[in-house]
């Protein structure tokens, strides 16, 4: 009984996390990016004050920080052992990654943009008016604004599905 409890219970948290969407928001205007498992753990990239960025990620009620630019201490070499050699690998093909890519739901789209240049922010203006017809959100100013909000959201298995297929 105790053993079909938890093989239930180990069922619902693999459906829960196939089902449950995965967001990635970059937003350049309040400077917040994270990617976010809903209900599960989201890691978001901060300003610190003497390293450049940290990482911090919340799982499971609790904090932990990552400084990804920090320096490892060099670890003692191990002897190698023999490898064993995969002969059938499965190739990720163009085909393939477009597919994947498309599982990916746009769900908001800002960009403002000032090059610096005011004779290519002029050639990019027509560029971008016609883009605005289909996506939407593109925007050329020349008063030196770079500004970017995205905000791409995902299921786990659309993903899979597509890996298998």
């Amino acid at each position: 009984m105790a053993l079909a409890v938890i093989l239930f219970v180990l069922l619902l948290l693999v459906l829960y996390l196939l089902l449950v969407p995965i967001v990635l928001n970059i937003d350049t205007i309040s400077n917040e990016y994270h990617l976010r498992v809903k209900g599960l753990a989201k890691a978001s990239i901060e300003q610190h004050d003497t390293e450049i960025f940290r990482i911090k990620i919340r799982a499971f009620l609790t904090n932990f920080y990552v400084y990804p630019l920090k320096k490892k201490q060099p670890k003692k070499k191990k002897t190698p052992k023999k490898q064993r050699i995969l002969k059938y690998k499965k190739k990720l093909g163009p085909i393939k990654i477009l597919r994947l890519l498309r599982t990916f739901k746009v769900k908001r789209f800002y960009m403002d943009l000032d090059t610096g240049n005011c004779i290519t922010n002029a050639k990019l203006y027509p560029v971008f008016a016609i883009m605005n017809y289909n996506v939407g959100g593109m925007h050329i100013n020349f008063q030196g604004r770079n500004e970017l909000v995205l905000r791409i959201e995902n299921r786990m298995i659309y993903i899979v599905k597509e890996l298998l297929t």
